[in-house]
């Protein structure tokens, strides 16, 4: 999987460039969101989205190159929407849009159609509805027309115009949930893929602890009230385990109980991300 190496390596690189920005200025924040995006852009989100970590259409690209993944096996029961906690909301709408990109993935318009009306349940949650609605047109006209390419860089949009409306709400700190959950559920729908057809190289290149270890500094800078959370709470804890799953050595090779491992517990917390509000 040639394109996973790449994609891990532009991680790296967009972590880094997220951690820089999150010190500078709302202002220049502003200035870089509402730089247009071209459609080649968009298609490299990874090494210039600076206010997440790669998107998930990034993720599962990378997977492809072996051969079509089983995209519709990774599929999962629809997840409620009606919590009114707003971390979780936040990390939902990051599963939800990495569920998105697994149905266009599968070529499913119609899944497409189904996961894009949670996600505007949630963003209207947020606050951010528009940011939603002004693509929605656009989504279900390119679900319709099988227009995957398109549908791609829709949801990239999407995925940014959110991200720029919650920082212009001052909702920042959601913009880190959003980014968490996506991972979460990339990194079980990815561990899920090297399951179906585990061999050694693939394997090796689930090693990611500079990618945790980030991610867990993103939500030990979250202010009190939201690390309280008790659902963060649980994503940070949790995170500890998965940072010790993917911290192994260079020259060691992940067995498929290790992978399985991997994926247990990223699905274990996709699954409490998901759950209907107590």
């Amino acid at each position: 999987m040639a394109l996973l190496r790449k994609w891990l390596g532009l991680s790296v690189i967009a972590l880094s460039a997220f951690s820089a920005l999150a010190d500078q200025p709302t202002a220049e924040n502003s200035m870089i969101a509402d730089a247009a995006l071209s459609a080649a852009e968009l298609k490299n989100a990874a090494s210039l989205d600076s206010l997440t970590v790669p998107t998930p259409g990034e993720f599962f690209k990378a997977i492809e190159k072996g051969g079509k993944p089983n995209w519709t096996s990774q599929y999962r029961p629809p997840v409620s929407i009606k919590s009114t906690d707003r971390a979780q909301i936040a990390l939902n709408l990051g599963t939800l849009i990495a569920d998105g990109y697994i149905a266009v993935e599968a070529h499913d318009g119609q899944q497409v159609k189904n996961v894009g009306k949670d996600v505007l349940a949630l963003a209207k949650k947020l606050s951010v509805s528009q940011s939603v609605i002004s693509r929605s047109a656009s989504i279900t006209q390119f679900a319709e027309a099988d227009a995957w390419d398109q549908l791609n860089e829709e949801l990239e949009a999407t995925q940014n115009e959110v991200k720029k409306a919650l920082e212009e709400n001052r909702d920042t700190d959601l913009i880190t949930l959003v980014s968490v959950g996506g991972w979460i559920r990339g990194t079980e729908v990815v561990t899920g893929l090297v399951l179906q057809n585990y061999n050694a190289e693939d394997a090796k290149l689930l090693r990611q602890p500079a990618l945790v270890s980030f991610l867990k500094t993103k939500l030990t800078n979250l202010p009190s009230k939201i690390q309280k959370d008790p659902l963060v709470q649980n994503v940070s804890r949790d995170l500890d385990s998965i940072e010790k799953m993917v911290s192994f050595s260079a020259d060691h090779v992940p067995s498929e109980g290790e992978v399985k491992d991997l994926n247990l517990a990223a699905a274990k917390l996709t699954k409490e991300i998901g759950a209907p509000a107590e």
